[in-house]
């Protein structure tokens, strides 16, 4: 019997590591979200939120044809030659509309913006016959709190057969990137702050994760600016109802970073 794994129930959440354009031809990396996604129900749409687009008010990307924004400069050629050409995903829009839209919080629209390559990276290892609708939303703001209620509102899309994915990097210094380091090699810093994240989310302490510039060891070194730990916080509130759920899916470091990666619900 063919396995049903069409969205019937309520979706999971995903705080995804998606890393430098290379990390795509990492094969562990690759063939991991590969997995991840086969374990996953089938999406109707799939609802993005990226490190690299932080626009306030909440800002929705095209919805017909989406385009790839390439955000990176300085890598060989073929990084700027990848195509997704995922369907728009007009219907998602007009529901986040509805469920966010007020004088209060407007929502804006960007028609030409397109996928960055927070989103689509790891999309093409995740559906790579680029046949489920996406849309990414821009994050418009950085503070944990703000995130965790902008997540708590898009909480009812998960009813809707919408997978929400936060994608940013659990670690991430630039300046302390370890080009060509193995999969187990990481500065201290990086490790130190990766076991201290794992055990706040195994223990559910939400109230150590907002302040974890302050708690965490090493938080300032491990995220010297917070855009990549940032989208942590939609997931954990659009995830809100099963923090007793919460696993790591990926773990382990790439270029001393870590690329830890849970999954709620």
């Amino acid at each position: 019997m063919t396995e049903d794994r069409t969205a019937a129930a309520r979706m999971p959440v995903l705080y995804l590591s998606h890393g430098a354009p290379p990390l795509a031809d990492d094969p562990l990396w690759t063939g991991q979200l590969a997995a991840w996604a086969a374990r996953l129900p089938r999406p109707k749409a799939v609802l993005m939120i990226s490190a690299h687009w932080e626009s306030a008010p909440v800002t929705l990307s095209a919805t017909g044809t989406v385009p790839l924004v390439y955000d990176f400069w300085g890598f060989p050629e073929h990084y700027y030659q990848v195509r997704y050409p995922a369907p728009g995903a007009p219907a998602l829009a007009d529901r986040l509309r509805r469920l966010l839209d007020s004088p209060e919080t407007p929502v804006h629209d960007d028609p030409h913006r397109g996928l960055d390559h927070g989103a689509y990276v790891p999309l093409v290892e995740m559906y790579p016959d680029a046949d489920v609708p996406v849309l990414q939303m821009s994050m418009p703001s950085l503070d944990p709190e703000e995130l965790m209620r902008l997540g708590r509102r898009l909480a009812p899309l998960r009813d809707a057969g919408v997978l929400m994915i936060g994608s940013g990097f659990f670690t991430h210094n630039l300046s302390g990137l370890m080009w060509g380091a193995g999969p187990d090699e990481a500065p201290g810093w990086s490790r130190e702050f990766d076991d201290w994240g794992r055990q706040a989310l195994a223990g559910g302490d939400i109230d150590a994760l907002l302040d974890f510039r302050h708690r965490a060891p090493a938080g300032r070194l491990a995220h010297p600016r917070t855009e990549h730990f940032a989208p942590l916080f939609v997931t954990l509130g659009a995830g809100e109802a099963d923090l007793g759920t919460q696993r790591t899916v990926i773990d382990g470091f790439w270029g001393g970073l870590a690329k830890r990666s849970v999954q709620l619900g």
